[in-house]
């Protein structure tokens, strides 16, 4: 098979989360989050999070994360306020929507959202008279890092959980790839600050080194009232959820998560570098996910040797293509993809 960087989920689970998998195999246990190993996760979680208080839900994937987050904490006629390019808006056909939510989009800015536009456009909505016709924003959403794969500023995120007070909205943080944004360079808080900025966020485990789940953290105890039926009418909650508990309990001991998010973008940078000194440009990102603009010959040479994704066309000629790492990744990953590049057409 070739070599691939097509996305952070392309391998199994980390060996240590799949050896406590094992481990804890033939231990009886109880059922839909009441196990002890997702009781050990949230205590773990908790901690990291310095939110002693917190309401932690382990469901399967982030496209019921984000629906049922969503629909769980808003009222029937209201909506979520994300970028163009956000993933409830783009990547998850329609699932936030289904629940009877519109998304409401701004502009997006490399991935990100601007506070300042998002007040414009709060102001602007309740000026009009009208607005009682419409669909109320009831919350903001944000991916961290984003799709694009930058990273908020803790000025950024600031500035839009202070509209969110303002205008009396939800602040989500989606962190399906949560570690790779905290473990990245030019990320300026850790999980305690980004806990303490937003009224539910998620920890990933299906992109960070687990075989699947999401951690959704309710950071005060601000859980919405009978959350567990609102996970399970969403198809989202595992019966067997010591699936889920035993691999957050492995992620959160001897700071695995952050470990396998830090040698994901050691493995980025390395990846990065290959291809600058092969003259091929690349976007801007900090994190994991790199952007590499290719022209289509390029392209269509590379894809019969590396597996990748095909992003966004840039124009008639070049396609912007997205090059991703993970735990598994290996220095010899990269030295496949150095020799692949070595005769690549310019």
């Amino acid at each position: 098979m070739k070599t691939s960087f097509e996305s952070d989920y392309n391998n199994g689970a980390h060996p240590l989360v799949l050896q406590h998998l094992v481990e804890t195999n033939n231990t009886q246990s109880q059922s839909y989050g009441f196990d002890e190993w997702s009781e050990a996760a949230r205590q773990k979680i908790r901690t990291a999070c310095q939110c002693p208080d917190a309401d932690i839900f382990f469901l399967v994937g982030g496209t019921q994360a984000n629906a049922t987050v969503i629909d769980g904490m808003l009222q029937t006629y209201q909506g979520v306020i994300a970028v163009q390019t956000a993933h409830i808006n783009v990547h998850e056909s329609g699932a936030v929507e289904a629940s009877g939510h519109k998304v409401i989009t701004l502009p997006s800015h490399g991935g990100k959202m601007d506070g300042k536009e998002l007040e414009a456009y709060l102001k602007g909505f309740y000026a009009d008279p009208t607005y009682e016709h419409m669909v109320i924003p009831g919350m903001v959403y944000i991916t961290f890092p984003t799709e694009l794969g930058s990273i908020y500023s803790a000025k950024e995120i600031e500035e839009i959980l202070h509209v969110c007070r303002r205008y009396e909205l939800k602040f989500f943080i989606d962190g399906a790839r949560l570690g790779y944004g905290l473990a990245s360079s030019e990320c300026d808080f850790d999980l305690a600050w980004l806990a303490g900025h937003c009224d539910v966020f998620y920890i990933g485990g299906t992109k960070v080194g687990a075989l699947c789940g999401e951690a959704v953290v309710f950071p005060a105890g601000n859980a919405p009232q009978h959350f567990m039926n609102i996970v399970k009418r969403h198809g989202a909650l595992l019966a067997k959820s010591r699936l889920a508990g035993v691999q957050f309990d492995a992620l959160f001991t001897d700071d695995l998560y952050f470990h396998i998010a830090r040698h994901a973008i050691e493995k980025a940078t390395a990846l990065r570098d290959i291809f600058l000194r092969a003259g091929i440009p690349l976007r801007d990102s900090p994190t994991n996910q790199q952007f590499v603009e290719l022209t289509n010959t390029q392209k269509d040479y590379l894809m019969d040797r590396i597996l990748f994704e095909t992003w966004e066309p840039i124009d008639a000629d070049h396609m912007l293509c997205r090059f991703v790492t993970s735990w598994a990744t290996t220095d010899e990953h990269l030295s496949a993809l150095s020799k692949a590049l070595k005769d690549i057409p310019s």
